[in-house]
């Protein structure tokens, strides 16, 4: 089997346990962490690296799967740099995901609706 082939089934293996560790996660916590630790394993073993939204789909601390609002806290910060800030629940570690090119891309935006606006006239 070729390498990529190996790669493409690690990923839809870990893509299939990340989602059946959120579903397990309200009737078996363990189990749930479980899924978790092995899809992890089967990433490195493969050596395929994780999408951003699988990578940020669990805790790396305590492998418990990041439910909104069920095992993580979610809320939007500005202080110096603005950023999305996940609390995991279960541990307390929190997570700081930048998004400040969103920020920029949306200033630019309005600054070219602003100039096609007065240049109409």
């Amino acid at each position: 089997m070729r390498r990529s082939e190996v790669r493409r089934i690690a990923l839809e293996r870990v893509e299939r346990l990340l989602r059946l560790a959120r579903e397990a996660y309200r009737e078996d916590p363990d189990r749930a962490r479980r899924y978790v630790r092995l899809a992890r394993r089967i990433a490195m073993k493969a050596r395929v690296r994780l999408p951003r939204h699988l990578k940020r789909s669990f805790c790396k601390r305590c492998y418990t799967p990041l439910i909104p609002g069920v095992t993580a806290r979610v809320r939007l910060r500005q202080n110096r740099m603005p950023h999305v800030s996940v609390t995991c629940l279960e541990c307390g570690y929190i997570y700081r995901y930048p998004y400040l090119r969103e920020v920029k891309e949306r200033r630019r935006r309005r600054a070219e609706r602003r100039k096609g606006v007065g240049s109409d006239g």
